[in-house]
């Protein structure tokens, strides 16, 4: 896995996606305690996880 540098926009945008995913019933990949029921808090949790299923395309 190559590691990329993002800026504090990419990471808001990627985690604000995911969590409107999650929202909308998409499932989620990380097992989450029952407590765990924002979906922004389940978002971020995937992303300090490495586990998030988005994709980043940047122009060169």
């Amino acid at each position: 896995m190559i590691f990329m540098m993002l800026t504090k926009f990419e990471k808001a945008r990627i985690i604000g996606a995911r969590a409107l995913q999650i929202a909308m019933g998409a499932p989620v990949i990380i097992d989450v305690p029952p407590d765990m029921i924002d979906p922004i808090e389940i978002a971020i949790s995937e992303f300090n996880n490495d586990v998030l299923p988005i994709t980043i395309k940047r122009k060169d």
